[in-house]
């Protein structure tokens, strides 16, 4: 079976167990599941996630989150952009104190992941921080993929003459190893705090029926 058809069985079972046996908690609804279909429970969580972020499936009690741990929840596939933050970051910080300009070809590979760090991450992060794509705020439901990118360009073109500016006030001066730090700092803070956010949004907790 392929993970086509298995992805597709998991998420016809948990749409099922839902309406049929209703389960009042998250937990309950994940292991229900793992009895019908042997998957992982990272796995489970990840469909049940995608889910109710398609409308599919919802609890009545809003107060009936899932009880995950954060360890857990960095597993599944909604933490994937976190991690890929966060290769992309060091990946930069690498390749710019490691890697001259002269040392040919990575050099070429060098300039491309540094453009990405510079105009794109900083701005990714701080917009993921105001607008989780898993919280259900209309701005946030709005913010299409293509709206993502555009404004996270346009909020790191703005960002990067900020932090040159307190750089220029501060001991270090305007260099490439402060600001690049600096960019790394802001990116990996902001990252984490979006993360917590869909986290504590989508986290489960056991509540009495």
């Amino acid at each position: 079976m392929n993970n086509g058809s298995t992805d597709g069985e998991l998420t016809k079972t948990i749409i099922h167990i839902m309406y049929d046996k209703k389960p009042q908690t998250v937990r309950q609804l994940i292991n229900l599941t793992k009895v019908n279909v042997p998957q992982s429970e990272e796995d489970i969580l990840t469909a049940i996630l995608k889910l109710q972020d398609e409308g599919k499936i919802r609890f009545d009690n809003h107060s009936l989150s899932v009880s995950v741990k954060l360890s857990t929840y960095l597993k599944t596939s909604q933490a994937l952009w976190y991690w890929t933050t966060v290769a992309l970051s060091i990946t930069t910080i690498v390749l710019v104190f490691f890697v001259g300009e002269d040392f040919y070809p990575w050099s070429y590979f060098r300039n491309v992941i540094g453009v990405i760090f510079v105009i794109w991450l900083p701005g990714y992060a701080f917009l993921k921080a105001l607008f989780p794509a898993h919280l259900p705020l209309q701005a946030s439901r709005n913010l299409g993929n293509v709206e993502r990118i555009a404004l996270s360009v346009i909020m790191s073109l703005a960002l990067i003459p900020i932090f040159g500016l307190i750089l220029n006030y501060s001991p270090w001066g305007i260099r490439l190893a402060p600001l690049v730090l600096t960019l790394l700092v802001f990116t990996l803070v902001f990252a984490t705090a979006a993360l917590i956010r869909e986290y504590l949004r989508n986290r489960v907790e056991k509540h009495p029926v």
